[in-house]
């Protein structure tokens, strides 16, 4: 039987970006003496002739490290669920360089999954919309990306560059989110507990369905991809009511709300975490350089964490869909 939330989240996970904006203990800032481990462990790497994501977590010794990497993980887990890492010396690395740093701090971290039928463990967020490019997914356009939350415990970016101009990364509470419609729109909350029919480029779990909010051993999950929820309804046969279009808009209101959310630019160099089960994210639009090689350019993790919450059955989009692309 499930469970339906019925006060409001209490604690760091329930954050506002209008509170968040007033001070910057939201971003690490990386030490001298970890950013020479980090090169040590890329000089590593390569004296091996490796490249990311072709290597092990025994590739990239990092052991110094275990103190601010349990650090990152409880902040994501148990804390506000997201975090900015800055101060990486970008500019004395090459992209490649850059990769076996990120993706090598990810190991450590957790467990990279795959994130789409290709099989790719680390991403490319860019914009490749050019003519004569079909079946893009948002990410690897220039428009604005609604808000969402993706199918791994944590998701990461690494700004490699950024745009001429707009791009601006947004995330948001969805403790807070809850607390909002259950102040305010309290009768929507029974509805956002029922399952939906998701499409995810035509992979599905195995219920083939997923509820929005999930009580579940004392921790509140969110799992939001309205065109995605939208979708699989309408090949199911079941599109979605007035009323369950009314619950999604008011989602949707209180996600752009200013008080709500907090607008970073990722400047290159910038590591963003957020856990995917208490943070939702966006994108703004944005507007690209010409030039090929000045386009704006992320590196995204998928990542299982060692010290994840244990979702409840109906809610498992995440293993369903990871064991779905993995094949």
């Amino acid at each position: 039987m499930r469970t339906i939330l019925k006060s409001k989240v209490k604690g760091a996970v329930a954050w506002k970006g209008s509170e968040l904006s007033k001070d910057d203990s939201w971003i690490y800032y990386l030490s001298e003496k970890t950013i020479t481990t980090l090169e040590n462990a890329l000089h590593y790497v390569q004296k091996q002739g490796l490249k990311a994501p072709n290597f092990n977590k025994e590739d990239f010794p990092i052991s110094e490290l275990n103190e601010e990497i349990a650090y990152f993980n409880n902040e994501l887990e148990n804390g506000r669920g997201f975090l900015l890492i800055r101060g990486l010396p970008i500019e004395k690395y090459t992209d490649e360089e850059v990769s076996i740093i990120y993706y090598g701090l990810g190991l450590h971290m957790g467990i990279p999954v795959t994130q789409n039928a290709k099989g790719d463990l680390l991403g490319n967020v860019k914009n490749i919309n050019t003519t004569g490019a079909e079946n893009l997914r948002v990410y690897q356009t220039n428009t604005h990306l609604p808000y969402h939350t993706d199918l791994s415990d944590v998701v990461g970016l690494l700004s490699l560059r950024k745009a001429k101009s707009g791009g601006l990364s947004s995330l948001a509470s969805s403790a807070t989110l809850y607390n909002e419609i259950l102040e305010k729109h309290p009768e929507y909350i029974g509805l956002l507990y029922r399952p939906y029919y998701i499409d995810h480029l035509g992979i599905e779990n195995s219920q083939g369905t997923t509820p929005i909010f999930s009580y579940y051993k004392g921790k509140l999950s969110c799992r939001y991809m309205r065109e995605y929820i939208e979708s699989g309804q309408k090949k199911q046969g079941f599109p979605l009511s007035k009323v369950e279009l009314e619950a999604f808009d008011l989602i949707d209101s209180i996600l752009h709300d200013e008080n709500i959310r907090i607008d970073m630019m990722l400047e290159p160099g910038d590591i963003q975490f957020a856990n995917n089960n208490t943070v939702l994210h966006s994108r703004t639009l944005f507007e690209d350089y010409e030039e090929p090689e000045r386009r704006r350019h992320l590196l995204r993790l998928w990542l299982t964490m060692p010290n994840s919450r244990e979702l409840a059955p109906e809610f498992s989009t995440r293993s369903g869909i990871e064991k779905a692309l993995v094949k």
